[in-house]
């Protein structure tokens, strides 16, 4: 199943709304804005199909405040306020600077190759631009029809359309260059959505600062329906952060290669130049890029030449698109194999044309094909992840292609020329280069200047004969603080110069030169932007939360030959508080005796079903498949459940990604050492504070397995019944569990398999019974050891079955150095004079059943093959014709009955 993500975005200076309509919906994914600049991504679980203003207003506040407060202290040193001292509220009423300089002419350019459909979706948004000087390009590479230039003729008149008969986008790149009218030159791609004011975002930062050569911008996913489009988001997309970036080289530093690793800069999808820059550092390569048996990089060698010939990019997040990601896994395998391959191409290219980088070019490239592809690589193989190892081997696979295919490029593209002409006739002067030689000889030299708030602040342009400046701010002739921008020979303009101001001192700006707490200061700045940004009838619970009372559950309870522990457990069952449809199950793992049908007739609500396969997964199995809620809940024979334990139990699966809830055990009663011991061994409790296990969680273990032994256990549990006929999921694991050589092992398994598919488990502690515990020392052993037994077989079984290397890890390493301290603790205490708490019998008890965890796996294994699997899982609805109709218990026999009679024909 793919968890669908809605994405939207919300304007933080207008109230946000409910949101309404998501069924199907796992989450909701806001790109959060203030005054039209983004601030970040919110991401919430979408709750009964929708999601609350107040919902998203508490998880912006939450996740965003410090961005929030750093854009509003930017916002108020645009603001002149004389000696007047700067308050708290103050933020709260400034408004968003305008830029004062006269914005260029933009061409926006969308190069194109047979997607009539994609580009009218572009073109209608580039119409929607917030610029009034704007020139529109469409060049078409190499059309195979005349679908393209009959849609711009026809419906975008304001777009110029120009055939390009070279095949390559770098071809198509460079005659924009030739065709653009514009001083900035913008390029976006056919698949892309820009932003109403992407346009005006680029040409800002241009007017600005005149030093700047190149900016590129935020690019977001147009949408994230399909499990390729939300795979390559979870790879990393083109997402390249929320903090405006400048970049300028020095050619000094012995790091510099760092930046040469350029996809950190932006991507070519929102990449605008000067359309100087061109004429000094030459057109882009197309030996490179789509089209070419490179498929890449021509992006990413063009950011490599603007910061090698000394020129400033800036990642200006304010200029946002949406990228339309891959729909299909098969072309999202092809553009990640693509990816690899581009980045090596422009590797080669680079390392070819400025031999004097080529060191640092190839340490590039190996801490790449280490860093990314050869860990990430190994990663998957040591443990199951989301993203899935067929793509990591498609882009590492890609990446060794890549070192080969620039040379076979380039003599293509000397044939393209040959036959066509050079698209970009202009004369390299090189300027830009012989600037950088010039910076190699200056004398490193830091100026010194001051810079009062309480005056307008003005851009610093008397410092292009140094690399850095510090800056020493001061308001009221009161000094605040200092700060250093390394601007190398560059002048500093006033947005830059503000940002700075704001990233070094923050906070202290308010203080005005008085002794203030720093946390009394930041609580209150929280609480005026929660009074400003929460309403107080927002700050209470949503009601409209609630899990709705028309999804009916079913309660699994496996028994074994315990009549009045299960009469008590049901007296509780049948009284519990709840205003839905609550249907109980009873499964009886040992009809043979006689002893449960009794007990279960004195509750006639009551469905038994009979399991003769002896082990609690397969009891619980079988109640599993003969039931009919939307919501499956598990629970023992010795038990003693409160009223309002279901509706606690069952009120996290209002998130459509909640596959399991689990809730706390206590002990009934600690009467006998027995019980007293099981306790201090661990008990069945999970604690009192909730917890929430996700995808995130299960792949952060990275050296040891992800300890799903303590999200709770099934003596305590419900489940969304879909997962039990989930392709990755499934029932439970009848060669684990009690009643099997195995001990235990056949809950934590399914959490396990819920984790690795991309689901969450909750542990809610609210949702607490009482359990029976041991009475007897000697059914307390018997309990541990099967504990212990268990434990490795659980563990064995996600190496063999899910090939989770972390597994042996946690078998070979951790579990026996645990054990070798806890008899050194044990006999350290002794020596101490100090009564241990845990009785070294009882250690040595559980290290034989870590030891015996192996055999006792493959005898269980055994026995599951000769008594067949349980029943596949199949909805109410969807069960073979003449079970519809019968009570449970009969439909559940004839079922089990129809798949033994398959099982043996089969064999």
């Amino acid at each position: 199943m793919v968890r669908r993500t809605k994405l939207i975005d919300i304007e933080l200076s207008h109230p946000p709304k409910n949101i309404e309509g998501l069924d199907g919906y796992v989450t909701l994914k806001i790109l959060v804005r203030l005054h039209g600049t983004p601030i970040g991504y919110v991401e919430t679980p979408v709750v009964n199909g929708r999601c609350s203003a107040a919902t998203i207003r508490k998880a912006v506040l939450e996740e965003h405040s410090w961005p929030i407060i750093n854009h509003l202290l930017c916002d108020l040193l645009a603001t002149p306020t004389g000696s007047r001292e700067w308050r708290i509220r103050d933020l709260l009423q400034v408004s968003h600077p305008v830029c004062s300089e006269p914005l260029p002419m933009v061409t926006v350019a969308v190069c194109t190759r047979d997607r009539p459909i994609q580009l009218a979706l572009c073109l209608a948004a580039i119409d929607n631009l917030e610029y009034p000087n704007l020139d529109i390009l469409v060049v078409d590479n190499v059309p195979s029809d005349d679908a393209t230039e009959r849609l711009v003729r026809a419906e975008y008149p304001n777009a110029r359309y120009v055939r390009e008969p070279r095949p390559g986008l770098n071809w198509a790149r460079n005659r924009a260059i030739v065709e653009a009218r514009g001083e900035i030159l913008a390029y976006t791609d056919d698949d892309v959505v820009v932003d109403s004011g992407w346009a005006h975002a680029l040409a800002t930062t241009f007017a600005e600062n005149p030093e700047v050569m190149a900016v590129t911008g935020l690019v977001v996913p147009y949408e994230l329906e399909t499990e390729a489009q939300v795979l390559f988001e979870r790879h990393g997309g083109f997402d390249r952060g929320f903090s405006r970036e400048w970049y300028r080289l020095d050619p000094k530093d012995r790091q510099r290669w760092q930046y040469y690793g350029t996809g950190q800069f932006g991507t070519g999808a929102n990449m605008a130049y000067r359309r100087g820059l061109f004429d000094q550092i030459g057109p882009f390569d197309p030996a490179l890029d789509v089209g070419t048996v490179t498929n890449g990089g021509g992006d990413l060698e063009m950011f490599f030449r603007v910061l090698k010939k000394g020129h400033t990019l800036v990642y200006e997040p304010a200029a946002i698109v949406c990228h339309r990601h891959r729909r299909d896994y098969a072309q999202l395998r092809t553009q990640l194999r693509n990816n690899g391959i581009g980045l090596y191409a422009y590797i080669v290219r680079s390392a070819l044309a400025y031999p004097e980088e080529r060191s640092a070019l190839i340490r590039l490239g190996w801490y790449w094909l280490w860093r990314w592809n050869i860990r990430r690589t190994v990663i998957s193989i040591l443990h199951p992840a989301r993203f899935p190892r067929d793509l990591v081997l498609a882009e590492l696979k890609g990446s060794f292609v890549g070192l080969c295919r620039y040379p076979k490029a380039r003599r293509t593209a000397a044939e393209i020329a040959d036959s066509f002409g050079a698209s970009l006739p202009v004369t390299r002067q090189d300027t830009a280069a012989m600037s950088q030689q010039t910076d190699l000889d200056r004398e490193e030299a830091i100026a010194v200047r001051t810079v009062d708030l309480s005056q307008p602040i003005s851009a610093l342009t008397d410092v292009t004969g140094y690399t850095s400046v510090r800056i020493f701010v001061t308001k009221n002739d009161c000094p605040l603080g200092s700060l250093d921008i390394n601007n190398r020979f560059q002048p500093i303009g006033v947005p830059r110069l503000r940002q700075a101001i704001v990233d070094r001192l923050g906070l202290a700006l308010l203080q005005s030169g008085h002794d203030v707490d720093a946390n009394s200061l930041w609580a209150d700045t929280l609480a005026t932007l929660t009074r400003h940004y929460v309403p107080a009838e927002d700050r209470t619970e949503d009601a409209t939360t609630r899990l709705p009372t028309d999804i009916p559950v079913s309660i699994v309870v496996a028994t074994y030959d315990r009549p009045e522990d299960l009469r008590e457990c049901l007296r509780c069952l049948t009284a519990l508080n709840s205003p839905r449809q609550v249907e109980i199950i009873v499964v009886d793992n040992n009809p043979a005796s006689g002893k449960t049908p009794p007990a279960v007739a004195e509750f006639p609500e009551v469905t038994l079903v009979s399991e003769p396969r002896k082990g609690l997964a397969y009891a619980r199995n079988a109640g599993f498949s003969a039931s009919s809620g939307d919501i499956v809940v598990a629970t023992d024979d010795d038990v003693k459940i409160p009223p309002n334990w279901l509706e606690r139990l069952i009120a996290p699966f209002v998130r459509q990604d909640v596959m399991v809830t689990t809730g706390n055990v206590l002990p009934m009663e600690l009467t006998t050492p027995a019980q007293r011991l099981f306790e201090k061994y661990g008990g069945l409790g999970r604690g009192f504070k909730p917890l929430e296990a996700g995808s995130d969680w299960f792949e952060s273990f990275r050296r040891e397995a992800a300890p799903t032994w303590e999200l709770g256990a099934t003596a305590n549990a419900a489940f969304r019944a879909t997962i039990f006929g989930h392709p990755d999921i499934g029932l439970m694991d009848e060669a684990l569990g009690p009643g099997m050589p195995s001990g235990v092992g056949e809950d934590t398994y399914v959490f396990y398999k819920v984790l690795k598919a991309g689901y969450t488990v909750m542990y809610e502690p609210t949702a607490y019974l009482w359990h029976k515990h041991r009475r007897e020392m000697q059914a307390l052993r018997r309990q541990l050891y099967g504990y212990s037994k268990g434990h490795v077989a659980y563990h064995l079984t996600t190496l063999l079955r899910d090939h989770d290397l972390r597994a042996l890890l946690h078998v070979g390493v951790h579990l026996p150095r645990y054990r070798v301290k806890q008899i050194l603790r044990h006999i350290k205490n002794r020596l101490r004079g100090k009564r241990p708490d845990y009785p070294l019998s009882l250690i040595l008890l559980e290290i034989a059943g870590n030891l015996a965890g192996p055999w006792a796996l493959w005898r269980s294994r055994r026995r599951v093959k000769r008594e067949g699997h349980s029943q596949p899982y199949l909805p109410a609805a969807q069960r073979p014709t003449g079970t519809q109709g019968l009570p449970l218990a009969k439909a559940h026999r004839q079922l089990a009955v129809t798949h033994r009679h398959e099982a043996s024909s089969t064999l």
